[in-house]
């Protein structure tokens, strides 16, 4: 059985991309941060219908326990599926917090690329010794970075999901050697809890980002988590290096 490790999996895209993975047959080991009661109803979704999953915590922003984590993947890889190897990574862990230029604080710039950048950055470095040839890796990013969904407030978030972009193509350049693709996926508004529930707190603001959508309604988890599931697999077998926008058409 091939094994997927997906990050930030307590609800929302990764929930979904954890449990549309698990669908195509793939076991899962999925992590959780301020939310463990997420992580192991997601866990138990996936058993509920016949796959395999493990939840582990995972602070993304704490790089310092990325070698304490290679070890417990390494264990769960051994005692649930008898392999020393996983094949699919999805660096889908993150928060948003928004504030224009002239009132962002050092400290909130930081937060945010330790969990959007540095996280990704040094998390895949540190499992790519576990991570099986011929493997696949999914970065979720945000259409916040491309000039179609620049909207005020985003500066910092966007600079950072702008540098997984980057980062994104670099690690398929220096992975193709190991027939290891690496893609990302920019969703645009979706109703997940990022934000501080920022879809349930104001409802309001619904209707008008519908009405920027070619398709007009905003994202569900499972249109990002879909796709997600699409590109690890062998589906998209010929496809790295690229950036999808799943957003509906904003701004179209």
């Amino acid at each position: 059985m091939r094994v997927a490790i997906v990050t930030g999996a307590s609800s929302g895209i990764g929930r979904s991309a954890a449990i549309e993975i698990a669908k195509r047959g793939t076991g899962v080991i999925l992590t959780y941060g301020s939310n463990p009661q997420g992580g192991l109803e997601t866990a138990a979704t996936i058993e509920k219908e016949g796959g395999t999953a493990v939840a582990l915590p995972l602070d993304v922003g704490e790089t310092g326990t990325f070698a304490a984590f290679r070890e417990t993947v390494a264990g769960v890889l051994r005692d649930t599926w008898r392999r020393d190897t996983f094949d699919y990574l999805v660096n889908n862990a993150g928060f948003a917090q928004t504030s224009l230029i002239e009132d962002t604080t050092e400290e909130a710039f930081d937060r945010l690329m330790r969990v959007l950048l540095k996280g990704p950055y040094f998390l895949t470095q540190r499992l790519l010794p576990l991570m099986a040839d011929g493997g696949a890796i999914v970065n979720t990013s945000s259409n916040s970075a491309a000039t179609a969904g620049l909207e005020p407030g985003y500066s910092a978030y966007a600079s950072m999901k702008g540098g997984l972009d980057v980062l994104t193509r670099y690690m398929a350049k220096e992975f193709s050697t190991r027939g290891i693709r690496v893609n990302a996926v920019s969703p645009g508004s979706t109703r997940t809890r990022i934000g501080d529930d920022a879809f349930t707190r104001f409802p309001e603001v619904v209707p008008a980002l519908a009405a920027k959508t070619a398709l007009g309604r905003v994202g569900e988890p499972d249109d990002i988590g879909a796709m997600i599931a699409t590109l690890v697999s062998d589906e998209s077998r010929w496809v790295t290096a690229q950036n999808i926008e799943v957003s509906g058409g904003y701004n179209l």
